[in-house]
């Protein structure tokens, strides 16, 4: 039992130590770079098997099979494929941002497709990879014998650039991985320059030059707070979002939206991104597509940018959709940052200063050991030319000496014996050719002697200078900064991990457009221009037989649409996911876009920015009841709604306002009468509240507008059959809440009853819809001012066709626009 338990241990520490040299070699022999120059060792042994056959740029390509041969034969004794794989990712532009290998053939594709066989394609060196083997015959780095000790090789690579940074790293080892995402090399320069300059500086400086990686395909970083950790601690999870827009396609009436892709996250196979999608469409998990098409160059690669392109149907909203892609399909990635590589011989996780530091160290050592080679070198020759000055002094003596020796070696023993010269500056003298006695011969030994001194004092200098050696670095650094820079690629913004769709959505103003039935859309204001008053208008909504526009105002896409029904029940919708149509156009059932009861019609849209404590939804039904409730309590809408207000059996709620709290309510009816009482009179309420009497009504009255005004304001009064006015607030007295009113505008048979009454300003253009969609876009300070109870001017002309004013809006001017009379003025 004893020896069986001794028997165990024994295996036990020997499985440990086995398996524990077996990680160690997989870690350092294999999967991790090395910090200085960012290479594993099969990258390594293939540059410098290239660069010892000649593979420069300049020279003829030769095959890639050539190149693996001497590398399997020479330096890597595993198999042809881990050293050709490894190839051809050095030379795919996709995969790295500095290529270090020009390839010449079929070197695979961003859809995954491999490369030809070694035997079909050509490969040579990149001109940035021969900045990695510079100087490398001058000692400045350790060379080992190979696996069979028939060649040396280098344990690292001399380079000149942070390879490790700018073209990155990934591998697994055992237990551990490495993920390292690549840089721009002009940034990562700068970065290392001011290092040099200051020491002690820290990683929020740094990010200042080097604002995040940047990946060969581009696309976009979303939030710096995963690059922030990445540098600080050496992990981090930063957000890869593919470039997307959404564009025209077609002319004419076959034009139709699409979303085009151009750029795509880092490592992300095309053509699977093209199949997910087709995937989510066909499962109906996607709706809205009607084609995806890849119209990428053959030839592309990713400098001359992926084009997908995703046609949508024509009751599409593309933001919608292009938000789903995002979450759904490799649109958008997380990638995980591991900068984890070889320091001094471990694996060792570093942060940015502490890697650009283990550069810099290593570029001392390098320049270093070569001023040293370039030094011993300059002392050898600047002997032999002592010696060869010293010689033409005494030149004829010496040829009677060399006339006279019997042999070559009798010769140089007599010079070193007789005129005391080495016997290196001995052989020199005796390998001299006749030639170098003439005058000007004599002088440039003179000459060379002279700058090979000058050369040994600043070589002597930047070994004794830590100074001159920081200049000599500065100076290649900035050498190769000027020959590889190149732009960013990837664009990086602040919006954070958490992307928004408004990020995607330009924040611009909309007319919003919504009828009776409930038919929305939004229309850019611009399509709107100012005509004189009392012109027919233009069109503005195709609507269905009897039906009519109810609502239309101004929004910004980033707001969010408060629509509110007659039940009293509140639901929230963002702006930009109304479907943009022409004027036109008819746009889309709301039903498609809030979960709308088919019993319940909407009563009243306001659009909000933000759910701020302060303000406040006032609603007012149809019997006058009136209600306040702070806008807060509506943050969290479901999707299938929630209360807003209580609303008796027979009555419904037919309108709502924004407010602050602070104004005046004015409510009008339809005919004719106003009240105006402060908002301090109406209560906030829950919201599940019924609401107080805001007006009392005349029998067959009912309420058409309600609005909060503040100042004495111009309030313009707008009627069925196309008359309006302009009436001062000051002259309908303030009451208390609950009373009957004042007469606002005198309802005849001629101008008819009244449809809406709002404040305006010296700014303020009215726009006009009528139940046949035409539209109109007026001047508000052009409709003259009377008194409460006047019949009005006619705005538009509604005789022709029976047509009447369904809906009327203010918004305000925009900058460019002309009315029709400076548009005449003009021509």
């Amino acid at each position: 039992m004893d020896n069986q338990q001794k028997f165990a241990v024994d295996i036990e520490d020997e499985m440990r130590r086995s398996y524990l040299d077996y990680a160690m070699s997989v870690i350092i022999g294999r999967a991790l770079p090395d910090v200085r120059d960012g290479l594993k060792p099969v990258h390594r042994r293939i540059l410098y098997s290239m660069n010892e056959k000649g593979l420069v740029p300049g020279k003829p390509y030769k095959k890639s099979a050539n190149v693996v041969g001497d590398v399997l034969g020479a330096y890597h004794p595993h198999g042809d494929s881990a050293v050709y794989d490894s190839m051809v990712r050095m030379a795919q532009d996709f995969s790295m941002r500095y290529p270090l290998i020009d390839g010449q053939g079929n070197w695979g594709s961003i859809d995954g497709d491999s490369a030809a066989a070694y035997r079909y394609t050509e490969a040579r060196l990149t001109r940035i990879a021969t900045e990695m083997l510079e100087d490398i015959e001058k000692e400045t780095v350790k060379f080992v014998p190979n696996y069979d000790e028939s060649r040396q090789e280098p344990t690292v690579l001399p380079t000149r650039i942070p390879n490790l940074l700018i073209n990155g790293s990934d591998g697994i080892a055992v237990g551990m991985a490495t993920k390292i995402p690549p840089h721009n090399l002009n940034e990562i320069i700068e970065a290392t320059v001011h290092l040099l300059n200051h020491p002690n500086a820290k990683v929020a400086d740094l990010m200042k030059i080097v604002p995040g990686p940047d990946f060969p395909t581009g696309g976009f970083i979303y939030g710096r707070e995963g690059i922030r950790q990445a540098y600080e601690t050496g992990r981090g999870v930063m957000q890869l979002r593919a470039r997307a827009a959404i564009d025209k396609i077609g002319r004419g009436s076959s034009e139709r939206d699409a979303i085009v892709i151009t750029e795509i996250p880092f490592q992300v196979n095309k053509s699977k991104l093209i199949e997910q999608i087709a995937d989510l469409v066909n499962e109906k998990r996607v709706e809205g597509i009607s084609e995806i098409r890849d119209e990428t160059d053959r030839e592309s690669s990713a400098q001359k940018k992926v084009r997908i392109v995703i046609e949508l149907k024509r009751d599409a909203v593309p933001q919608i959709i292009l938000n789903k892609l995002y979450k759904m399909t490799q649109m958008q990635i997380s990638f995980g940052v591991i900068n984890l590589s070889i320091v001094n011989g471990q694996p060792r996780v570093l942060t940015l200063v502490e890697t650009l530091n283990e550069f810099i160290s290593f570029r001392r050592e390098v320049v270093r050991n070569r001023t040293l080679y370039e030094l011993k070198k300059a002392k050898a020759r600047a002997h032999i030319l002592e010696g060869l000055k010293k010689a033409i002094d005494i030149i004829d003596e010496i040829i009677k000496l060399i006339r006279a020796s019997k042999s070559t070696d009798e010769a140089k023993q007599g010079l070193v014996r007789q005129f005391k010269f080495s016997e290196i500056q001995a052989q020199a003298i005796l390998d001299m050719q006749l030639r170098r006695l003439a005058a000007l011969e004599r002088q440039k030994i003179i000459d060379e002697y002279e700058e090979v001194i000058k050369l040994i004092a600043e070589l002597e200098e930047i070994l004794a200078n830590e100074r001159a050696l920081r200049n000599v670095i500065l100076k290649e650094l900035r050498a190769v900064q000027k020959d590889y820079n190149d732009e960013r690629r990837t664009q990086i913004v602040d919006s954070g991990i958490e992307l928004t769709l408004e990020d995607l959505i330009a924040d611009e103003d909309v007319v919003i457009t919504l009828t009776h039935s409930g038919y929305v859309k939004r229309t850019p204001v611009t399509t709107y221009r100012a005509q004189r008053r009392g012109g027919t208008g233009r069109k503005g909504m195709s609507t269905r037989t009897e039906d009519v526009v109810s609502h239309i105002f101004i929004a910004s896409t980033h707001s969010y649409l408060m629509v509110f029904t007659t039940q009293g029940t509140v639901y929230k919708l963002k702006v930009h996911e109304i479907p943009d149509a022409m004027a036109a156009g008819k746009g889309k059932a709301m039903v498609n876009l809030i979960n709308l009861p088919g019993t319940e019609k909407i009563a009243g849209v306001i659009p909000v920015r933000s759910f701020e404590e302060g303000q406040f939804a006032v609603m007012v039904t149809r019997q006058g009841v009136i209600k306040k409730t702070e806008l807060s309590a509506f943050a969290n809408i479901r999707s299938n709604g929630i209360i807003a207000m209580g609303v008796d059996e027979g009555d419904e709620l037919i309108t709502v306002e924004l407010t602050d709290g602070q104004k005046k309510i004015f409510i009008g009816t339809k005919d004719g009468m106003a009240i105006c009482f402060e908002e301090s009179e109406v209560r906030d309420m829950g919201r599940q509240a019924r609401g107080v009497r805001g007006i009392t009504l005349h029998k067959g009255d009912f309420v058409v507008s309600v609005v909060a005004v503040a100042g004495d304001q111009q309030m313009l009064t707008v009627t069925s059959n196309g008359f309006g006015k302009q009436t001062k607030l000051s002259e309908y007295r303030v009451q208390s809440r609950g009373g009957k009113g004042v007469i606002n505008i005198k309802t005849t048979e001629k101008n008819g009853k009244v449809i809406g009454v709002m404040p305006v300003t010296r700014d303020s253009e009215l726009m006009i819809i009528t139940s046949q969609g035409k539209l109109i876009r007026l001047e508000a300070d052009k409709i003259r001012a009377t008194g409460r109870s006047a019949q009005g001017v006619k705005l538009i002309d509604t005789s022709k066709e029976e047509d009447t004013v369904a809906s009327a809006s203010l918004v305000e001017q925009q900058s460019g626009q002309l009315t029709e009379e400076e548009a005449e003025s003009k021509k």
